[in-house]
């Protein structure tokens, strides 16, 4: 693989890691919730989840996980679950508004839930998968290529998508004190409950 081309997968992965998805969604959910440390706990884990599928891609087990069908489909509706499962959350915890208490004794959001939400959120979306096995061969020398090469792909998708959400995180942080407000924490809850479900309905129509 040629600097060249590398660089015109650059290109490409900046408009995809861009565009705004699930991911996204819940690095923001965490951030608005938990501070920079809740936000980088999610994108942490999203990462590690980018990470898993980029190596199994990789390594073939992504194809063999989309062209298996029902596993495939267990993964896509497992993936629905938690989305919606996030979301009605987000639509509870706006409903109740009872963000000081929360905050205060900090049981009901760990560092680790945050990890795991963002993790789950990524190795539950078989769209991932699907997107590196239609992206990553446009830029793979078929002959010439390595495995080294796919995972330096792969990674590259991991690597901007955690700079792009840890960006976003930092940028939560900076207006912290504005949302802190009840009135905008709850209107931030409906927004990311509402699109999460949203997210989930279009995995669940779309696959």
């Amino acid at each position: 693989m040629t600097w060249s081309t590398y660089g015109s997968y650059l290109v490409l992965v900046i408009f995809v890691v861009l565009a705004p998805g699930p991911d996204t969604v819940v690095a923001l959910k965490n951030s608005f919730a938990g501070g920079f440390r809740g936000g980088l706990a999610a994108t942490l884990g999203i990462a590690t989840g980018n990470f898993a599928q980029g190596t199994a891609v990789a390594f073939g087990i992504g194809a063999l996980i989309v062209e298996s069908q029902p596993v495939f489909h267990t993964l896509r509706w497992l993936g629905v679950a938690y989305l919606c499962y996030l979301g009605v959350q987000a639509l509870r915890s706006a409903r109740k508004g009872d963000y000081a208490t929360v905050d205060a004794t900090g049981a009901q959001h760990t560092w680790f839930r945050r990890f795991r939400e963002g993790f789950l959120t990524n190795v539950t979306n078989p769209k991932v998968l699907a997107l590196y096995l239609s992206v990553l061969p446009q830029f793979i020398d078929p002959v010439h290529s390595t495995t080294e090469d796919t995972l330096l792909l792969a990674y590259t998708v991991a690597v901007l998508g955690a700079l792009w959400q840890l960006l976003l995180v930092a940028f939560v942080h900076t207006v912290r004190t504005w949302l802190q407000r009840r009135s905008v924490r709850r209107g931030l809850d409906v927004a990311t409950g509402a699109t999460l479900l949203g997210f989930g309905a279009v995995l669940a129509v779309e696959g």
